[in-house]
């Protein structure tokens, strides 16, 4: 089963492996329109636009993540603090 983070808007944050993954797709099948004679403008824009979205969610997904190595570090400096001020004693 797969975890999907969400945002405080209700939004999806996705999996960053997994948006990266979609990206690198989405790069390719640019990139191989770029060298078509009859390259796709209309699909093209849809997956610059999907593109466009995964950006977004996985900015929000890194924010969160960063927010939370934070929170942890401030566990370990409190805990750290108190064991220091124990050892003064």
């Amino acid at each position: 089963m797969k975890k999907t983070a969400y945002n405080k808007n209700g939004g999806q944050e996705g999996n960053l492996g997994e948006n990266l993954k979609k990206l690198a797709a989405i790069a390719e099948w640019l990139e191989a329109q770029e060298r078509s004679e009859e390259p796709d403008f209309d699909k093209g824009l849809e997956k610059v636009r999907e593109a466009a979205a995964l950006i977004k969610l996985s900015r929000a997904r890194l924010a969160s993540v960063e927010n939370e190595f934070r929170e942890i570090a401030k566990t370990l400096n409190v805990e750290g603090d108190a064991k220091k001020g124990e050892n003064i004693e």
